[in-house]
């Protein structure tokens, strides 16, 4: 039976994070390559399928260091995109060192040898699918009891860590995002009321005290 659709919201609370990024680790014996597909999607603020799209040329040199900058095309706007790797470039080292090491114990899964970053381990010849990455993530909701993760929730959460860290700059966001207009960008984060009300706090209406 299928699940009704989850209004999929950014993770506001770090400790929530924290926790969802733990799980994530621990979930499955392919924890780190799950934890890192989520920060790589929080770090960039790219779509799920932008993500699994990424092959390793994009993000690591020919010696395996990772790379200041990868540069896509994003699937769904077709316009050009330039990631910044270095929040990620800890997580990015980490996996990288991992998935040499599960193909060394198991040989004849040829997860490093892909050209994929993060490939299907029962096809490693191609990428993660994002419904597969949806699973994960319900699965991962279920556990911890949150209602609303889903794979939107990587992107959403990112967006919104930097729009509450730069002091709201909504522009930055937009641009980030590939996004169009603001008005777009505040929708997507489930911010819209929340920013007119703060407009409208700083609005001297008159009136007697």
């Amino acid at each position: 039976m299928l699940k009704p659709r989850k209004n999929v919201r950014p993770i506001r609370d770090l400790k929530v994070l924290d926790e969802v990024l733990d799980y994530l680790v621990v979930g499955s014996k392919l924890g780190r390559r799950n934890y890192t597909i989520f920060q790589v999607g929080k770090s960039t603020l790219l779509r799920v399928s932008d993500v699994l799209n990424l092959k390793k040329s994009d993000v690591y040199t020919k010696t395996g260091s990772v790379r200041k900058n990868a540069y896509i095309i994003d699937r769904k706007t077709k316009k050009n995109n330039t990631l910044y790797l270095r929040p990620v470039k800890e997580d990015l080292e980490k996996y990288y060192q991992w998935l040499k090491d599960y193909q060394a114990a198991h040989p004849k899964l040829r997860v490093f040898d892909t050209d994929w970053l993060f490939p299907s381990f029962e096809r490693p010849q191609l990428p993660l699918d994002p419904r597969q990455y949806w699973r994960i993530m319900d699965k991962t909701g279920d556990a911890l009891g949150i209602d609303y993760l889903g794979t939107h929730t990587m992107r959403k959460t990112g967006a919104y860590l930097v729009y509450e860290q730069t002091d709201h700059n909504i522009g930055l966001v937009m641009k980030l995002l590939n996004h169009s207009s603001e008005a777009v960008t505040l929708h997507y984060l489930g911010l819209d009321q929340e920013a007119r009300e703060r407009i409208l706090d700083q609005v001297n209406f008159g009136g007697h005290h």
